[in-house]
């Protein structure tokens, strides 16, 4: 198993912040600066945000891939981000997926990470989201067969691990697969262990991110009552969840992401709260029994 670094986590730095958010006047280009950092870490994979760098620009994205191809780093893209197919009733969405998708060559990438629906929707009726989600996604596998690209569904604050079960059933196709997000388990009132057990099979990229819970309001709020914290700081049991994914033959990474941060962790920076966590995970990868039984 290896250890990776969502792009996901540098937001801030890549010009999104939120309401709540202060911005740290920060600003990374994805191949000059979040690349050679990942790479700094000695890590195996990241994961690129199409949102963060010119994924349609030819001439950028060689660099990008050279760069990468240089440095030794796996690498998975991400498309979707905040609401994806808006619960598979947004057609220009999937339009716009289906653009992407040849695009993940582009880069050198072969797993595309994508969004269904979101927290936006997470209260109105699963059902029939997860039906025209599955629609839609019927129509973006054809052409992600076509390229050789494998997406990831993620359990985006939207589905639970059975409601994305019920979508891969449905869609049938050994181009879609899951990316799973450990903290948004537990942010849709999950065991992110269970949640893991059941979709370790299909799994082929994660979100290893870790939550914790912030004082007042009400875990309805979801993200705002779940803000995220560094690997090993919050609620989410990774030695469980690993040793899920070891269970199956995962052969992808512990990507760390980070989101919303509680306090005091957002007072420190995207680096500082990104080392602790990389080197948590490796200790985790390092407690495997295949990874005991390599070194042996």
């Amino acid at each position: 198993m290896l250890v990776g670094i969502d792009s996901y986590s540098f937001h801030r730095y890549f010009g999104e912040v939120y309401d709540m958010q202060k911005d740290p006047g920060t600003r990374w280009d994805m191949k000059d600066d979040f690349v050679p950092f990942a790479a700094s870490l000695q890590v195996d994979e990241v994961a690129l945000e199409t949102l963060f760098y010119p994924a349609f620009d030819d001439e950028y994205c060689a660099a990008l891939k050279e760069s990468l191809d240089d440095k030794g780093l796996r690498r998975v893209i991400g498309w979707g981000h905040p609401d994806g197919l808006h619960r598979g009733q947004d057609a220009e969405a999937l339009e716009d997926l289906i653009r992407h998708i040849p695009r993940a060559r582009a880069v050198g990438a072969d797993i595309m990470r994508i969004v269904a629906s979101s927290m936006l929707y997470v209260d109105e009726p699963h059902g029939p989201q997860v039906v025209a989600s599955a629609e839609m996604l019927k129509k973006a596998v054809k052409v992600a067969e076509d390229e050789g690209v494998t997406l990831a569904i993620e359990n985006h604050i939207d589905f639970t691990s059975k409601e994305i079960m019920d979508i891969l059933n449905e869609v049938g196709s050994d181009s879609l697969k899951v990316n799973f997000d450990t903290g948004n388990a537990l942010r849709l009132y999950e065991d992110p262990v269970e949640a893991a057990r059941r979709l370790a099979p299909y799994t082929v990229a994660t979100h290893t991110k870790d939550i914790t819970t912030r004082r007042g309001g009400a875990p309805s709020e979801r993200f705002l009552f779940w803000p995220s914290c560094p690997a090993g700081e919050g609620l989410i049991d990774f030695h469980g969840i690993a040793q899920e994914l070891e269970a199956v033959g995962f052969t992808g990474s512990l990507a760390i992401e980070l989101d919303l941060l509680a306090s005091p962790y957002d007072e420190r920076t995207e680096e500082e709260n990104v080392t602790q966590s990389i080197e948590f995970l490796k200790s985790i990868v390092a407690d495997l029994p295949s990874t005991k039984a390599a070194a042996a």
